[in-house]
């Protein structure tokens, strides 16, 4: 579909636009692994604020509605575990690719030089956390278009990459036809090819 073309050709332009913003920023990805100039390093050293400052200077009701942003770690966990099990378990059955969770869980943020041990702590809990949602998304998308690739009749907010290629709502031949083509033709990641009328 022409409009699905366009978005990739942005996102495509959007990834070059980061390329060149890294190089602005002085450092490179080698495989996984990050590595600044040593100027670079050094500055950031400069920066870092202590961590004692960080503690002394955190506003009173910050400090007070912390334990309830890292109570979240224990639902977190149960779902990470329960979604890891139910792929490990029916992905195989249904002819389902599993998810790489290192595509989505990615803990590098404790390599910057200018954040203290609890801006590095915070950040990494922020990773799992927005990183899990993200694997979590991506095991039920896929498990949608095994058994249920239909849109929606009206439109709804962040749609997952597999959605523009589900069947329109309302067309029962396309449905009846083509479910069995559909429902695996994940392609490793990438978006199925649409099938039916305009996107919802």
């Amino acid at each position: 579909m022409e409009l699905i073309d366009k978005i990739r050709t942005l996102e495509d332009e959007l990834e070059l636009e980061l390329v060149k913003r890294r190089e602005e920023l002085r450092f490179e990805l080698i495989g996984r692994k990050v590595r600044f100039e040593q100027e670079i390093l050094e500055r950031h050293r400069a920066l870092k604020t202590s961590l004692t400052r960080y503690v002394v200077e955190a506003r009173p009701l910050v400090a007070l509605t912390a334990p309830f942003i890292y109570m979240i770690i224990i639902p977190f966990c149960l779902l990470d575990l329960f979604v890891s099990i139910y792929q490990f378990i029916c992905f195989p059955v249904y002819g389902i690719p599993k998810v790489r969770r290192r595509d989505h869980i990615v803990f590098d943020r404790h390599k910057l030089g200018y954040l203290n041990a609890l801006e590095k702590f915070n950040c990494f809990y922020c990773s799992y956390g927005n990183g899990l949602i993200s694997f979590v998304r991506e095991v039920a998308a896929r498990t949608e278009q095994y058994w249920c690739p239909i849109k929606h009749a009206r439109r709804i907010s962040g749609t997952h990459p597999h959605y523009s290629g589900f069947f329109d709502y309302g067309d029962a031949d396309t449905w009846h036809d083509k479910m069995k083509d559909v429902r695996c033709d994940f392609d490793q990641g990438k978006k199925p090819k649409s099938r039916g009328g305009k996107e919802r």
